[in-house]
C-alpha cells in the first residue's frame, strides 16, 4: 500500500478499528516506512496527551448562567440588527427630505441623482455601523472573561 492509503488508516490502527487484513498491511508498511512510522508515533503522543486531559465538572449554576448569557447575546445581537435597520431607514428618510428639492429638479440628470442617493445611503450605513461598533466597544471589554 502507498503512504497516502496508510495514513488514512493510522487513526483506525491506533483505535483497534481495522480489519485483520488492514492491520497487517499497516504493520508491514510501518516496519518499512520511516515517515509513516514517525506519523504514527506523533499520533500516539497526541492520543496520550488527550487521554490525560480532563474536563472539570461544572456546577449546575454555571451552566444556567452560561446558557442565559448565550440567549442574552443572541437577543442583543438581534436587537442591534433591528436598531441598525431602523437607523438606516430614518437616516435615509432624513437625507431624502433634506435634499428632496435636488432630486426633483428636472435639470439634473437621473444618473447623477441615483449616484448621489447611493452615496448618501452608503454613508448612512457606514455611519450607523461605526456608531454601533463604538457603543459596543464601550460596553464590552474584550478580555474581561480571560483568567490568568
Amino acid at each position: 500500500m502507498k503512504c497516502d492509503e496508510i495514513k488514512i488508516l493510522l487513526a483506525g490502527f491506533l483505535d483497534d478499528e481495522l480489519t485483520p487484513q488492514q492491520r497487517k498491511a499497516v504493520e508491514e508498511h510501518i516496519a518499512q516506512c520511516e515517515n509513516c512510522s514517525f506519523e504514527l508515533d506523533e499520533m500516539r503522543k497526541i492520543r496520550d496527551v488527550l487521554h490525560k486531559m480532563s474536563v472539570p465538572d461544572m456546577p449546575d449554576t454555571f451552566w444556567r448562567t452560561y446558557w442565559r448569557g448565550i440567549y442574552n447575546r443572541i437577543e442583543r445581537g438581534f436587537g442591534w440588527i433591528l436598531i441598525s435597520i431602523g437607523a438606516i431607514i430614518l437616516g435615509t428618510y432624513g437625507a431624502y427630505i433634506l435634499i428632496a428639492d435636488f432630486f426633483f429638479d428636472p435639470t439634473i440628470s437621473i444618473l447623477v441623482r441615483i449616484g448621489i442617493a447611493v452615496s448618501i445611503l452608503g454613508t448612512i450605513v457606514l455611519l450607523v455601523s461605526l456608531i454601533r461598533e463604538r457603543i459596543f466597544a464601550l460596553k464590552h471589554e474584550r478580555y474581561k472573561e480571560v483568567e490568568r
